[in-house]
């Protein structure tokens, strides 16, 4: 007879036998279909019950990476290497294109340089490495380059050419590149994007966080979700201090910090990255308890709970109706909450 598997305990809190497995598998389907915030959340917390199982940190590297979080995905690759974890030139490979992303050449040199002294490249893999090692090398050089050293074409450039990107991620570098950058040069072209239905509803938080930032006072029009609004980014709250949201997370905690902490933080954290798609439009219903229900709800639903609407709706002290509405505005914003890039 086979051994009934036993329940684990961690700080006082016992865990049902294969939990683990359970949440690894729904992260790695999640992360298959293109939901990489839920895969974080889920491969995070199955990363608790099993710390060295590399298909749950392969799962959540990748889930970092496509959600944006390239330096969290490149310590974490960087760790796995150092500790022998999965198949090493994959996680080299993996490795190399998250620096890549981050612009890191220098460490991309020494990386593969190491990979050649060492003998680790296989005489198959060696041309690869070579293109990118010849390639990391000259940016490298370049991102050396005093401003008066760079060619003249290069100097005083003040076209972004957004809209003329097809690709999410060259368009998510080329926002990326304004941070240490004046930003009103480009202002023309940026007010165009903020203004078209086609850009990416991310993009355009990031956009007008970064005008708030450089303290831009002057009207522009924003769309996004068929909805317009003119806005003056100094007159913004803080993407991170948003109200509404703030309200909304205040319910939650007060249900939810004491009783269950990891629920919490899994849905604090889908407030946050809706209110940051959203940004700065309020969204309908305009009851914060309506969406701290259905945020509620919806967060128990992917981590296997079912849906009881009326119950959660008693306990937010509003009615299921709102709460329903709420719920499908979220799911909707769920599908385009990060860019697939």
């Amino acid at each position: 007879m086979k051994k009934r598997e036993r329940a684990k305990r961690k700080d006082n809190i016992i865990f049902l036998p294969g939990l683990e497995k359970r949440l690894t598998d729904r992260g790695l389907d999640s992360l298959q279909n293109k939901r990489y915030q839920e895969a974080v959340t889920l491969l995070e917390e199955a990363r608790e019950h099993d710390p060295e199982n590399s298909d749950i940190l392969i799962g959540l590297v990748l889930a970092y990476f496509e959600a944006g979080a390239y330096k969290k995905a490149r310590d974490m690759a960087n760790d796995m290497l150092l500790k022998g974890i999965g198949d090493y030139l994959q996680m080299v490979d993996l490795y190399l294109t998250i620096l890549i992303q981050l612009h890191e050449y220098h460490e991309i040199v020494a990386t593969i340089e190491a990979l050649f002294d060492e003998d680790e490249i296989p005489p198959d893999r060696h041309d690869h490495f070579l293109t990118i090692l010849q390639f990391s090398r000259r940016m490298a050089e370049n991102s050396q380059q005093e401003p008066s050293e760079l060619p003249q074409e290069d100097r005083g450039v003040k076209e972004l050419n957004l809209q003329s990107l097809t690709n999410l991620n060259e368009q998510m570098l080329v926002i990326s590149n304004l941070t240490d950058k004046n930003i009103r040069p480009y202002m023309e072209e940026i007010k165009d994007f903020l203004n078209t239905e086609s850009g990416h509803p991310f993009l355009k938080s990031l956009l007008l966080s970064l005008l708030k930032e450089q303290e831009y006072d002057k009207e522009i029009m924003v769309r996004k979700f068929t909805m317009n609004r003119t806005i003056i980014p100094t007159e913004l709250p803080d993407i991170q201090a948003q109200p509404k949201m703030k309200e909304i997370e205040n319910q939650l905690e007060k249900r939810l910090e004491s009783s269950d902490p990891v629920l919490f933080e899994n849905i604090k954290g889908m407030v946050e990255r809706i209110f940051f798609i959203s940004y700065p439009f309020e969204l309908s219903p305009e009851e914060a308890s309506a969406w701290a229900a259905a945020f509620h709800l919806l967060v128990l639903s992917y981590l296997g709970g079912g849906l009881d609407e009326s119950n959660i709706s008693a306990e937010y002290e509003i009615s299921p109706e709102k709460t329903a509405q709420a719920l499908i505005k979220i799911r909707e914003l769920e599908e385009i909450s990060y860019p697939n890039i």
